[in-house]
Protein backbone atom coordinates (compact mmCIF):
# COMPACT_ATOMS: atom_id res chain seq x y z
CA UNK A 1 0.00 0.00 0.00
CA UNK A 2 1.25 3.40 -0.89
CA UNK A 3 0.51 6.79 0.90
CA UNK A 4 0.21 9.87 -1.63
CA UNK A 5 0.28 13.20 -0.13
CA UNK A 6 -0.89 16.90 -0.83
CA UNK A 7 -4.03 15.94 -3.12
CA UNK A 8 -5.46 19.58 -3.67
CA UNK A 9 -9.08 19.46 -4.64
CA UNK A 10 -11.99 22.67 -4.78
CA UNK A 11 -13.93 22.53 -1.45
CA UNK A 12 -17.20 21.68 -3.73
CA UNK A 13 -15.66 18.91 -5.81
CA UNK A 14 -17.45 15.98 -6.72
CA UNK A 15 -16.94 12.50 -4.99
CA UNK A 16 -15.56 11.02 -7.97
CA UNK A 17 -12.63 14.02 -7.87
CA UNK A 18 -10.37 12.21 -5.62
CA UNK A 19 -10.04 8.85 -7.18
CA UNK A 20 -9.74 10.76 -11.05
CA UNK A 21 -6.97 12.88 -8.59
CA UNK A 22 -5.19 9.92 -7.48
CA UNK A 23 -4.90 8.03 -11.32
CA UNK A 24 -3.59 11.59 -12.75
CA UNK A 25 -1.13 12.38 -9.99
CA UNK A 26 0.30 8.44 -10.22
CA UNK A 27 -0.37 8.62 -13.86
CA UNK A 28 -1.86 5.44 -14.20
CA UNK A 29 -5.46 4.57 -15.42
CA UNK A 30 -8.72 3.50 -13.13
CA UNK A 31 -8.37 -0.19 -13.55
CA UNK A 32 -4.69 -0.13 -11.71
CA UNK A 33 -6.60 1.65 -8.75
CA UNK A 34 -7.65 -0.77 -7.00
CA UNK A 35 -9.09 0.56 -3.39
CA UNK A 36 -8.06 3.91 -1.62
CA UNK A 37 -8.85 5.23 1.72
CA UNK A 38 -8.53 9.39 2.98
CA UNK A 39 -5.56 9.02 5.46
CA UNK A 40 -5.90 13.03 6.24
CA UNK A 41 -8.05 15.98 5.00
CA UNK A 42 -7.34 19.51 5.81
CA UNK A 43 -8.26 22.55 4.23
CA UNK A 44 -6.10 25.36 2.79
CA UNK A 45 -7.90 29.16 3.29
CA UNK A 46 -5.35 30.85 3.00
CA UNK A 47 -7.01 32.15 0.06
CA UNK A 48 -10.68 32.67 1.16
CA UNK A 49 -12.07 32.64 -2.13
CA UNK A 50 -10.41 29.84 -3.19
CA UNK A 51 -10.43 27.23 -0.22
CA UNK A 52 -9.03 23.86 -1.05
CA UNK A 53 -9.21 20.62 0.78
CA UNK A 54 -5.93 18.81 0.72
CA UNK A 55 -5.98 15.20 1.36
CA UNK A 56 -3.49 12.10 2.05
CA UNK A 57 -4.62 9.05 1.05
CA UNK A 58 -3.75 5.40 1.26
CA UNK A 59 -4.08 3.62 -2.39
CA UNK A 60 -3.52 -0.31 -3.32
CA UNK A 61 -2.58 -0.45 -7.09
CA UNK A 62 -1.88 -3.77 -9.26
CA UNK A 63 1.79 -2.84 -9.42
CA UNK A 64 2.82 -0.72 -6.08
CA UNK A 65 7.05 -1.75 -6.79
CA UNK A 66 6.83 -0.10 -10.84
CA UNK A 67 4.91 3.18 -9.14
CA UNK A 68 7.50 3.30 -6.25
CA UNK A 69 10.45 3.04 -8.38
CA UNK A 70 9.14 5.63 -11.08
CA UNK A 71 8.44 8.19 -8.00
CA UNK A 72 11.38 7.22 -5.65
CA UNK A 73 12.58 11.15 -5.76
CA UNK A 74 8.90 12.12 -4.63
CA UNK A 75 8.75 12.50 -0.81
CA UNK A 76 4.95 12.97 -1.81
CA UNK A 77 4.34 9.18 -2.98
CA UNK A 78 6.19 6.71 -0.96
CA UNK A 79 4.97 3.44 1.25
CA UNK A 80 2.30 3.51 3.71
CA UNK A 81 3.67 3.66 7.08
CA UNK A 82 2.65 0.93 9.96
CA UNK A 83 1.04 3.14 12.58
CA UNK A 84 0.00 -0.03 14.75
CA UNK A 85 1.07 -0.35 18.13
CA UNK A 86 3.67 -2.49 19.35
CA UNK A 87 3.95 -3.60 23.24
CA UNK A 88 7.39 -3.38 24.45
CA UNK A 89 6.25 -5.73 27.49
CA UNK A 90 3.95 -8.19 28.84
CA UNK A 91 3.61 -9.35 32.58
CA UNK A 92 5.20 -12.80 33.31
CA UNK A 93 2.93 -15.59 34.56
CA UNK A 94 1.99 -14.44 37.67
CA UNK A 95 2.53 -11.20 37.33
CA UNK A 96 5.10 -8.92 38.93
CA UNK A 97 6.13 -8.73 42.69
CA UNK A 98 4.13 -5.20 42.82
CA UNK A 99 1.57 -3.58 40.86
CA UNK A 100 2.34 -0.37 39.30
CA UNK A 101 0.79 3.25 40.71
CA UNK A 102 -0.31 5.40 38.20
CA UNK A 103 -1.28 8.96 40.42
CA UNK A 104 -3.82 11.28 38.33
CA UNK A 105 -6.60 10.06 35.66
CA UNK A 106 -5.88 12.70 33.50
CA UNK A 107 -4.80 12.23 29.68
CA UNK A 108 -1.52 10.90 30.91
CA UNK A 109 -2.96 9.01 33.43
CA UNK A 110 -5.55 7.66 31.82
CA UNK A 111 -3.40 6.62 29.07
CA UNK A 112 -0.30 5.13 31.40
CA UNK A 113 -2.97 3.18 33.17
CA UNK A 114 -4.38 1.82 30.21
CA UNK A 115 -1.47 1.16 28.29
CA UNK A 116 0.06 -0.94 31.90
CA UNK A 117 -3.56 -2.75 32.03
CA UNK A 118 -3.33 -3.84 27.88
CA UNK A 119 0.37 -5.31 28.61
CA UNK A 120 -1.18 -6.85 31.90
CA UNK A 121 0.38 -5.31 35.10
CA UNK A 122 -2.88 -4.65 36.70
CA UNK A 123 -2.22 -1.10 37.72
CA UNK A 124 -4.04 0.83 40.56
CA UNK A 125 -4.70 4.44 39.59
CA UNK A 126 -5.63 7.03 42.68
CA UNK A 127 -7.25 10.54 42.32
CA UNK A 128 -7.96 12.82 44.36
CA UNK A 129 -11.15 13.68 42.67
CA UNK A 130 -14.50 11.80 41.60
CA UNK A 131 -15.58 9.99 39.03
CA UNK A 132 -16.51 12.13 35.87
CA UNK A 133 -20.25 12.14 36.30
CA UNK A 134 -19.74 13.24 40.19
CA UNK A 135 -17.26 15.88 39.08
CA UNK A 136 -19.47 16.92 36.36
CA UNK A 137 -22.00 17.87 39.04
CA UNK A 138 -19.03 19.76 41.39
CA UNK A 139 -18.08 21.79 38.13
CA UNK A 140 -21.33 22.76 37.41
CA UNK A 141 -21.79 23.97 41.33
CA UNK A 142 -19.34 26.50 40.71
CA UNK A 143 -20.87 27.34 37.46
CA UNK A 144 -24.18 28.29 38.39
CA UNK A 145 -23.94 28.56 41.72
CA UNK A 146 -20.26 29.95 42.07
CA UNK A 147 -20.08 27.17 45.05
CA UNK A 148 -16.26 25.34 44.86
CA UNK A 149 -15.41 22.13 45.75
CA UNK A 150 -11.60 22.66 46.00
CA UNK A 151 -11.10 18.49 45.56
CA UNK A 152 -13.73 17.96 42.59
CA UNK A 153 -13.60 21.10 39.68
CA UNK A 154 -12.53 21.80 36.34
CA UNK A 155 -8.61 20.76 37.42
CA UNK A 156 -8.98 17.58 39.39
CA UNK A 157 -10.75 14.67 39.29
CA UNK A 158 -11.34 11.80 36.67
CA UNK A 159 -10.46 12.99 32.98
CA UNK A 160 -8.31 16.04 34.01
CA UNK A 161 -8.88 19.37 32.85
CA UNK A 162 -8.91 18.17 29.22
CA UNK A 163 -12.50 17.19 30.29
CA UNK A 164 -13.66 20.63 30.53
CA UNK A 165 -11.81 21.59 27.33
CA UNK A 166 -12.86 22.33 23.61
CA UNK A 167 -11.12 18.47 23.57
CA UNK A 168 -8.49 19.15 20.63
CA UNK A 169 -6.46 16.21 19.64
CA UNK A 170 -3.34 17.73 17.74
CA UNK A 171 -0.08 19.04 18.64
CA UNK A 172 3.29 19.44 17.04
CA UNK A 173 5.11 16.75 18.70
CA UNK A 174 7.87 14.83 17.03
CA UNK A 175 5.99 11.37 16.77
CA UNK A 176 7.90 8.69 14.62
CA UNK A 177 6.29 5.83 16.39
CA UNK A 178 3.06 7.34 15.63
CA UNK A 179 2.08 6.93 19.28
CA UNK A 180 -0.95 9.36 18.56
CA UNK A 181 -2.47 6.66 16.17
CA UNK A 182 -2.82 4.32 19.35
CA UNK A 183 -4.24 7.28 21.40
CA UNK A 184 -6.96 8.13 18.71
CA UNK A 185 -8.05 4.55 17.96
CA UNK A 186 -8.56 3.98 21.72
CA UNK A 187 -10.57 7.02 21.46
CA UNK A 188 -12.60 6.02 18.90
CA UNK A 189 -12.71 2.68 20.74
CA UNK A 190 -14.09 4.02 23.42
CA UNK A 191 -16.70 6.32 21.53
CA UNK A 192 -15.57 8.86 19.85
CA UNK A 193 -16.11 9.78 16.02
CA UNK A 194 -14.34 7.52 13.88
CA UNK A 195 -13.45 11.06 11.77
CA UNK A 196 -10.64 12.31 14.79
CA UNK A 197 -8.77 9.38 12.69
CA UNK A 198 -8.74 11.40 9.31
CA UNK A 199 -9.37 14.91 10.05
CA UNK A 200 -6.16 17.45 10.23
CA UNK A 201 -7.68 19.37 13.39
CA UNK A 202 -9.60 16.30 15.49
CA UNK A 203 -11.29 17.23 18.55
CA UNK A 204 -14.00 15.74 20.52
CA UNK A 205 -16.43 18.44 23.07
CA UNK A 206 -16.79 17.90 26.43
CA UNK A 207 -20.07 15.38 26.17
CA UNK A 208 -18.37 13.30 24.72
CA UNK A 209 -15.71 13.25 26.69
CA UNK A 210 -16.82 12.55 29.76
CA UNK A 211 -18.77 9.16 28.24
CA UNK A 212 -15.13 7.88 26.62
CA UNK A 213 -13.59 8.42 29.98
CA UNK A 214 -15.71 6.00 31.88
CA UNK A 215 -15.85 3.49 28.77
CA UNK A 216 -11.84 3.37 29.59
CA UNK A 217 -12.15 2.93 32.74
CA UNK A 218 -14.28 0.13 32.44
CA UNK A 219 -11.77 -1.24 29.87
CA UNK A 220 -8.31 -0.77 32.55
CA UNK A 221 -11.02 -2.53 35.06
CA UNK A 222 -11.86 -5.12 32.84
CA UNK A 223 -8.21 -5.84 32.27
CA UNK A 224 -6.94 -6.15 36.00
CA UNK A 225 -6.78 -2.39 36.88
CA UNK A 226 -7.89 -0.67 40.02
CA UNK A 227 -8.94 2.73 40.35
CA UNK A 228 -9.31 4.57 43.74
CA UNK A 229 -11.00 8.02 43.36
CA UNK A 230 -11.01 10.42 46.58
CA UNK A 231 -7.41 9.20 47.10
CA UNK A 232 -5.28 12.59 47.40
CA UNK A 233 -1.39 11.46 47.62
CA UNK A 234 0.15 13.52 51.02
CA UNK A 235 3.35 12.28 50.98
CA UNK A 236 6.38 10.05 49.71
CA UNK A 237 8.41 7.06 51.49
CA UNK A 238 11.58 7.45 49.85
CA UNK A 239 14.57 5.38 50.98
CA UNK A 240 18.21 6.28 50.83
CA UNK A 241 20.26 3.27 50.09
CA UNK A 242 24.06 2.99 51.26
CA UNK A 243 25.38 4.35 47.81
CA UNK A 244 23.46 7.21 48.05
CA UNK A 245 20.66 6.07 45.66
CA UNK A 246 17.12 7.58 46.90
CA UNK A 247 14.06 4.69 45.81
CA UNK A 248 10.78 4.74 46.00
CA UNK A 249 8.85 2.38 48.49
CA UNK A 250 5.26 3.64 49.02
CA UNK A 251 2.59 6.84 49.02
CA UNK A 252 1.32 8.37 52.07
CA UNK A 253 -2.49 8.73 51.54
CA UNK A 254 -4.82 11.58 53.15
CA UNK A 255 -7.17 9.24 54.01
CA UNK A 256 -4.42 7.78 56.38
CA UNK A 257 -3.51 4.72 54.58
CA UNK A 258 -0.17 3.59 53.22
CA UNK A 259 0.08 2.12 49.75
CA UNK A 260 3.55 0.29 49.08
CA UNK A 261 5.00 0.72 45.93
CA UNK A 262 7.93 1.21 43.93
CA UNK A 263 7.12 2.04 40.46
CA UNK A 264 4.72 5.04 40.61
CA UNK A 265 3.52 7.72 37.95
CA UNK A 266 3.27 11.38 38.69
CA UNK A 267 0.37 12.13 36.22
CA UNK A 268 -0.86 15.35 37.87
CA UNK A 269 -2.45 17.89 36.15
CA UNK A 270 -0.57 21.28 36.31
CA UNK A 271 -2.66 22.41 39.08
CA UNK A 272 -1.86 20.40 41.57
CA UNK A 273 0.22 23.23 43.46
CA UNK A 274 0.04 21.23 47.00
CA UNK A 275 1.13 18.34 45.60
CA UNK A 276 4.51 20.00 44.02
CA UNK A 277 5.12 21.70 47.48
CA UNK A 278 4.90 18.04 49.00
CA UNK A 279 6.81 16.76 46.14
CA UNK A 280 9.68 19.73 46.56
CA UNK A 281 9.60 18.88 50.85
CA UNK A 282 10.50 15.24 49.58
CA UNK A 283 13.48 15.94 47.96
CA UNK A 284 12.23 15.12 44.38
CA UNK A 285 14.23 17.21 41.77
CA UNK A 286 12.08 20.06 40.31
CA UNK A 287 12.61 23.09 38.65
CA UNK A 288 11.02 26.54 37.73
CA UNK A 289 9.60 26.31 34.11
CA UNK A 290 7.97 29.23 31.93
CA UNK A 291 4.22 29.53 31.16
CA UNK A 292 1.87 32.46 30.24
CA UNK A 293 -0.32 34.85 31.37
CA UNK A 294 -3.32 36.93 30.19
CA UNK A 295 -7.23 37.01 29.72
CA UNK A 296 -9.80 34.87 27.03
CA UNK A 297 -11.01 36.46 24.01
CA UNK A 298 -14.23 36.57 23.19
CA UNK A 299 -15.43 37.21 19.51
CA UNK A 300 -19.07 36.40 17.84
CA UNK A 301 -18.57 33.02 15.59
CA UNK A 302 -19.62 34.39 12.63
CA UNK A 303 -17.34 37.45 12.58
CA UNK A 304 -14.52 35.00 12.81
CA UNK A 305 -15.95 32.43 10.01
CA UNK A 306 -16.42 34.92 7.87
CA UNK A 307 -13.22 36.60 8.07
CA UNK A 308 -11.74 32.96 7.60
CA UNK A 309 -13.48 31.74 4.78
CA UNK A 310 -15.49 34.56 3.15
CA UNK A 311 -18.24 33.26 1.26
CA UNK A 312 -17.93 29.52 2.34
CA UNK A 313 -18.67 30.57 5.84
CA UNK A 314 -20.97 27.69 7.07
CA UNK A 315 -19.81 25.14 4.96
CA UNK A 316 -20.29 21.93 6.96
CA UNK A 317 -16.91 20.40 5.96
CA UNK A 318 -15.08 23.19 7.09
CA UNK A 319 -17.44 23.56 10.46
CA UNK A 320 -16.42 26.62 12.67
CA UNK A 321 -13.12 28.46 12.12
CA UNK A 322 -10.00 28.91 14.26
CA UNK A 323 -7.24 30.76 14.05
CA UNK A 324 -3.17 30.76 15.42
CA UNK A 325 -2.20 34.16 16.25
CA UNK A 326 1.55 35.59 17.24
CA UNK A 327 3.46 38.93 17.36
CA UNK A 328 6.66 40.05 18.78
CA UNK A 329 6.10 43.08 20.96
CA UNK A 330 8.76 45.76 21.07
CA UNK A 331 9.20 45.29 25.05
CA UNK A 332 10.56 41.82 24.41
CA UNK A 333 7.26 39.88 25.17
CA UNK A 334 6.03 37.54 22.80
CA UNK A 335 1.54 37.54 22.84
CA UNK A 336 -0.50 34.59 21.29
CA UNK A 337 -3.53 32.98 20.52
CA UNK A 338 -3.90 29.78 23.53
CA UNK A 339 -6.40 26.85 23.26
CA UNK A 340 -8.37 28.18 20.04
CA UNK A 341 -11.77 27.18 21.08
CA UNK A 342 -14.35 27.54 18.05
CA UNK A 343 -18.23 28.02 18.60
CA UNK A 344 -17.46 27.55 22.58
CA UNK A 345 -17.58 28.82 26.17
CA UNK A 346 -15.28 30.59 28.81
CA UNK A 347 -15.31 28.43 32.06
CA UNK A 348 -14.24 29.15 35.46
CA UNK A 349 -11.19 26.56 36.01
CA UNK A 350 -10.17 27.66 39.57
CA UNK A 351 -9.01 25.61 41.83
CA UNK A 352 -8.47 27.21 44.62
CA UNK A 353 -10.78 29.52 46.79
CA UNK A 354 -10.47 33.27 46.71
CA UNK A 355 -9.49 32.92 43.59
CA UNK A 356 -10.28 33.58 39.58
CA UNK A 357 -8.87 31.47 36.77
CA UNK A 358 -10.50 30.75 33.64
CA UNK A 359 -10.53 28.41 30.45
CA UNK A 360 -11.84 27.54 26.57
CA UNK A 361 -14.57 25.04 26.56
CA UNK A 362 -16.25 23.52 23.16
CA UNK A 363 -18.52 20.77 22.82
CA UNK A 364 -18.20 18.92 19.75
CA UNK A 365 -20.80 20.80 17.59
CA UNK A 366 -18.93 23.77 18.26
CA UNK A 367 -22.55 25.76 17.88
CA UNK A 368 -22.72 28.48 20.44
CA UNK A 369 -22.74 32.27 19.19
CA UNK A 370 -19.11 33.22 20.77
CA UNK A 371 -15.23 31.78 19.52
CA UNK A 372 -12.68 31.88 22.19
CA UNK A 373 -9.65 32.04 22.79
CA UNK A 374 -6.45 32.85 25.80
CA UNK A 375 -4.74 35.72 24.40
CA UNK A 376 -1.53 35.42 26.30
CA UNK A 377 1.73 36.88 27.03
CA UNK A 378 4.93 34.58 27.46
CA UNK A 379 7.16 34.64 30.82
CA UNK A 380 9.65 32.74 31.79
CA UNK A 381 11.26 32.10 35.79
CA UNK A 382 14.82 34.66 35.34
CA UNK A 383 12.70 37.60 34.21
CA UNK A 384 9.63 37.36 35.69
CA UNK A 385 9.02 34.87 39.10
CA UNK A 386 12.87 34.36 40.17
CA UNK A 387 12.72 33.02 43.77
CA UNK A 388 12.60 28.92 43.80
CA UNK A 389 11.21 26.14 42.18
CA UNK A 390 7.90 27.06 42.79
CA UNK A 391 7.54 31.00 42.50
CA UNK A 392 5.65 31.02 39.37
CA UNK A 393 2.46 29.45 41.55
CA UNK A 394 3.08 32.26 43.57
CA UNK A 395 3.23 34.10 40.61
CA UNK A 396 -0.08 32.39 39.71
CA UNK A 397 -2.09 32.90 42.76
CA UNK A 398 -1.26 36.52 43.28
CA UNK A 399 -3.05 37.63 39.61
CA UNK A 400 -5.57 35.15 40.49
CA UNK A 401 -6.19 36.87 43.93
CA UNK A 402 -6.12 40.15 42.26
CA UNK A 403 -8.88 38.70 39.46
CA UNK A 404 -11.12 37.34 42.15
CA UNK A 405 -11.13 40.94 44.21
CA UNK A 406 -11.62 42.72 40.68
CA UNK A 407 -14.68 40.44 39.54
CA UNK A 408 -16.42 41.30 43.00
CA UNK A 409 -15.18 37.99 45.26
CA UNK A 410 -18.20 36.30 44.11
CA UNK A 411 -16.25 33.84 41.43
CA UNK A 412 -17.48 36.51 38.74
CA UNK A 413 -14.42 37.06 36.45
CA UNK A 414 -13.58 40.75 35.97
CA UNK A 415 -14.13 41.72 32.23
CA UNK A 416 -13.40 44.79 29.79
CA UNK A 417 -14.60 45.71 26.66
CA UNK A 418 -11.36 45.85 23.65
CA UNK A 419 -11.41 49.48 23.09
CA UNK A 420 -11.54 50.38 26.69
CA UNK A 421 -8.90 47.82 27.50
CA UNK A 422 -6.82 49.70 24.62
CA UNK A 423 -7.97 53.00 26.33
CA UNK A 424 -6.97 52.00 29.67
CA UNK A 425 -10.76 53.00 31.34
CA UNK A 426 -12.68 50.52 32.72
CA UNK A 427 -15.96 49.35 31.42
CA UNK A 428 -19.65 49.75 32.49
CA UNK A 429 -21.09 48.54 30.21
CA UNK A 430 -21.34 45.61 27.25
CA UNK A 431 -21.56 46.27 23.76
CA UNK A 432 -22.44 43.82 20.61
CA UNK A 433 -20.27 40.70 22.12
CA UNK A 434 -22.27 39.14 25.13
CA UNK A 435 -19.55 37.23 27.46
CA UNK A 436 -20.43 33.35 27.75
CA UNK A 437 -18.50 32.99 30.95
CA UNK A 438 -20.22 31.36 34.20
CA UNK A 439 -20.94 32.88 36.85
CA UNK A 440 -21.21 35.84 35.37
CA UNK A 441 -18.36 38.63 34.79
CA UNK A 442 -17.82 42.29 36.68
CA UNK A 443 -16.75 45.06 34.38
CA UNK A 444 -13.68 46.29 35.26
CA UNK A 445 -10.42 47.32 34.00
CA UNK A 446 -7.85 44.10 33.82
CA UNK A 447 -5.35 46.10 34.04
CA UNK A 448 -5.66 45.69 37.72
CA UNK A 449 -5.27 41.86 37.46
CA UNK A 450 -2.21 41.38 35.13
CA UNK A 451 1.15 42.73 35.01
CA UNK A 452 1.88 45.99 33.32
CA UNK A 453 4.32 44.32 30.79
CA UNK A 454 1.24 42.32 29.91
CA UNK A 455 -1.40 45.01 29.78
CA UNK A 456 1.38 46.89 27.45
CA UNK A 457 2.41 43.82 25.27
CA UNK A 458 -1.38 42.95 24.63
CA UNK A 459 -2.26 46.73 23.84
CA UNK A 460 0.54 46.47 20.86
CA UNK A 461 -0.45 42.85 19.65
CA UNK A 462 -4.19 43.71 19.47
CA UNK A 463 -4.43 46.21 16.78
CA UNK A 464 -1.98 43.71 14.89
CA UNK A 465 -4.09 40.32 14.76
CA UNK A 466 -7.17 43.31 13.72
CA UNK A 467 -4.97 43.59 10.47
CA UNK A 468 -4.74 40.03 10.27
CA UNK A 469 -8.56 39.27 11.32
CA UNK A 470 -11.16 41.71 9.91
CA UNK A 471 -12.85 42.54 13.18
CA UNK A 472 -10.45 40.84 15.86
CA UNK A 473 -9.65 44.23 17.32
CA UNK A 474 -13.62 45.10 17.67
CA UNK A 475 -13.65 47.93 20.35
CA UNK A 476 -17.36 45.82 21.64
CA UNK A 477 -14.98 42.65 21.71
CA UNK A 478 -15.16 40.96 25.13
CA UNK A 479 -11.41 40.14 27.47
CA UNK A 480 -12.40 38.25 30.45
CA UNK A 481 -9.55 37.49 33.10
CA UNK A 482 -7.21 36.17 33.99
CA UNK A 483 -6.14 32.83 32.13
CA UNK A 484 -2.78 31.92 34.09
CA UNK A 485 -2.85 28.12 33.82
CA UNK A 486 -1.74 27.62 29.83
CA UNK A 487 0.51 24.99 31.47
CA UNK A 488 2.46 23.82 34.61
CA UNK A 489 4.95 26.20 35.71
CA UNK A 490 7.36 23.51 37.43
CA UNK A 491 9.00 20.60 35.63
CA UNK A 492 10.00 17.39 37.53
CA UNK A 493 12.78 16.67 35.43
CA UNK A 494 13.61 13.11 34.36
CA UNK A 495 16.16 11.48 32.49
CA UNK A 496 16.35 8.88 29.71
CA UNK A 497 14.73 6.25 31.40
CA UNK A 498 11.70 8.73 32.02
CA UNK A 499 12.52 8.44 36.11
CA UNK A 500 13.09 11.35 38.08
CA UNK A 501 16.86 12.51 37.99
CA UNK A 502 17.73 11.96 41.96
CA UNK A 503 14.63 9.51 42.92
CA UNK A 504 14.29 6.33 41.54
CA UNK A 505 11.27 4.24 40.53
CA UNK A 506 9.44 7.92 40.49
CA UNK A 507 7.89 8.67 36.90
CA UNK A 508 7.40 11.93 36.31
CA UNK A 509 4.55 12.13 33.43
CA UNK A 510 2.41 14.87 30.96
CA UNK A 511 1.25 18.10 31.48
CA UNK A 512 1.94 18.66 35.28
CA UNK A 513 5.36 17.34 35.33
CA UNK A 514 6.46 19.73 32.51
CA UNK A 515 6.67 17.48 29.78
CA UNK A 516 3.40 17.57 27.64
CA UNK A 517 0.75 20.46 26.84
CA UNK A 518 -2.93 19.59 25.32
CA UNK A 519 -4.85 16.38 25.82
CA UNK A 520 -2.67 14.30 22.47
CA UNK A 521 0.66 15.31 23.87
CA UNK A 522 -0.04 14.40 27.91
CA UNK A 523 -1.96 11.24 26.57
CA UNK A 524 1.81 10.13 24.85
CA UNK A 525 3.79 10.78 27.60
CA UNK A 526 1.64 8.67 29.35
CA UNK A 527 2.54 5.82 26.97
CA UNK A 528 6.05 6.11 27.06
CA UNK A 529 6.36 6.52 30.54
CA UNK A 530 3.68 2.94 30.95
CA UNK A 531 6.79 1.68 28.41
CA UNK A 532 9.30 2.48 30.77
CA UNK A 533 7.77 1.45 33.65
CA UNK A 534 6.55 -1.93 31.97
CA UNK A 535 10.52 -2.57 30.76
CA UNK A 536 11.88 -2.07 34.72
CA UNK A 537 9.10 -4.14 36.07
CA UNK A 538 9.40 -6.64 33.47
CA UNK A 539 12.96 -6.52 33.38
CA UNK A 540 13.09 -6.98 37.38
CA UNK A 541 10.60 -10.02 37.35
CA UNK A 542 12.45 -11.53 34.72
CA UNK A 543 15.72 -11.29 36.83
CA UNK A 544 14.51 -12.92 40.22
CA UNK A 545 12.86 -15.49 38.00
Amino acid sequence: MLRVTELALPLHHADEALPAAICKRLRITPRELIRFAVARRAHDARDKTDIMLVYSVDVTLKNEAAILTRFRKDRHVQPTPDTRYKFVAQAPPGGTARRPVVIGTGPCGLFAGLILAQMGLRPIILDRGKMVRERTKDTWGLWRRSVLNPESNVQFGEGGAGTFSDGKLYSRIKDARHLDRKVLTEFVKAGAPAEILTEAHPHIGTFRLVTMVESMRETVEGLGGEYRFGHRVDGLDIVTEAGGTRRMRGLHLHTGEYLAADHVVLAVGHSARDTFAMLLEAGVHVEAKPFSIGVRIEHPQSWIDRARFGASAGHPVLGAADYSLSHHCSNGRTVYSFCMCPGGTVVAATSEEGRVATNGMSQYSRNERNANSGLVVAIDPARDYPGGALAGIDFQRHWESRAYVAGGSTYAAPAQKLGDFLRGQASTALGEVIPSYRPGVHLTDLAECLPDFAVTAMREALPVFGRQIPGYDHPDVTLTGVETRTSSPVRFTRGQDFQSLNTVGLFPAGEGAGYAGGILSAAVDGIKVAEAVATSLVGAAAAQG
